[in-house]
């Protein structure tokens, strides 16, 4: 055997010369993978700023329990939308970045600032509606791909808005 042709490192065979594939997948695979993160990306960049919305304007009998409630669904969100960010460059793809970007790409709306503490509620409500089924998307994306670590990300999150859906539908039933 011919000692000096045989490689020393990974990085002196050919394969390894190659252009990199991310983790192993496709460049197809990544493309629907950050795709449909970043349509998360901007439904929850949407939602964050509706919960500072109705944290600053929130007013009436339920002021102090609703003002808490946003500010601390509005922290955990901060920290979901930086993990989405990051997971979308782990695929070599640019998270969207821009509020023209998340308005455009988003189907949570924004609302006004005047509105009744119930109806800001009810809204929340909506919106986890909205962020559940582009976290399924997401979820049944990532299991395609065999993706484990996108797929271990999601299911935190939707057994967190599940629990803040059923608290906050507790609430309006008092």
């Amino acid at each position: 055997m011919d000692i000096e042709n045989v490689a020393k490192t990974q990085l002196d065979t050919r394969l390894a010369k190659a252009k990199p594939i991310k983790l192993g997948w496709s460049s197809d695979e990544t493309d629907r993978i950050a795709s449909a993160l970043n349509e998360l990306l901007a439904n929850f960049q949407v939602h964050y700023q509706k919960l500072r919305n109705y944290h600053w304007n929130v007013k009436g009998q339920d002021f102090f329990d609703l003002h808490e409630q946003f500010e601390l669904l509005y922290t955990e969100v901060a920290l979901h939308i930086d993990e989405i960010a990051e997971r979308i460059r782990v695929f070599s793809h640019t998270p969207l970045s821009t509020m023209h970007d998340y308005l455009e790409h988003s189907a949570i709306k924004e609302t006004g600032s005047d509105l009744q503490a119930e109806v800001m509620v009810r809204e929340v409500l909506s919106d986890f509606r909205i962020l559940l089924g582009y976290l399924v998307n997401v979820l049944s994306i990532a299991s395609e791909q065999e993706d484990a670590g996108t797929e271990q990300m999601i299911k935190g999150y939707i057994k967190k808005i599940e629990k803040h859906h059923w608290m906050l539908t507790a609430f309006l039933a008092k």
